[in-house]
């Protein structure tokens, strides 16, 4: 199968930049992280970015980025876990590249948030058990609709899942 470009989405935690650097080095691509590029034009973190701004301002500048780096080809992206939630950005991801949603369990995702202190949608939530399960049923369907591929992450290696994700490519 010929891809112009590959994008991974999920819920944060799931491992999309690790998954995504490891498939950009076995399909001789670039690898670009959503995340990753909003820090550096911002020059500051994501957390700083909703501290100081808000996730609204945050949630305009990851769509600009999108719009900008979409352009490229031979790219694997790391898509922040909420930027499916713009109808234009799954629109522009969607017809630019082949998604590939690493789905995991609402336990598997609470293992590997539960002492995360970068995740901006997470902090000070009293219940972090409850507001992973909020989210991840708000974005479920969204990640389930907009995919070409779903791959189950959970209690597999990154190398693992990487390999699965080039198998399928190499069969389809």
């Amino acid at each position: 199968m010929f891809i112009q470009n590959l994008s991974l989405i999920g819920f944060m935690g799931s491992g999309k930049s690790t998954i995504g650097k490891m498939l950009a080095d076995k399909l001789n691509f670039l690898f670009l992280d959503t995340d990753k590029l909003i820090e550096y034009i911002q020059g500051t973190t994501i957390s700083e970015i909703f501290k100081q701004h808000g996730e609204n301002f945050f949630r305009e500048i990851e769509s600009k980025v999108i719009k900008k780096i979409y352009n490229n080809k031979n790219c694997v992206f790391a898509c922040g876990g909420g930027v499916f939630c713009t109808a234009e950005n799954i629109e522009i991801i969607r017809e630019n590249s082949f998604v590939v949603y690493l789905h995991m369990s609402e336990p598997e995702a609470y293992e590997r948030l539960k002492d995360v202190k970068d995740r901006p949608l997470l902090l000070k939530e009293a219940d972090l058990k409850q507001k992973i399960a909020q989210m991840m049923n708000v974005r479920k369907d969204i990640y389930k609709n907009n995919c070409d591929l779903e791959i189950d992450i959970n209690r597999k290696s990154p190398d693992l899942i990487a390999q699965d994700i080039i198998d399928y490519l190499k069969m389809h």
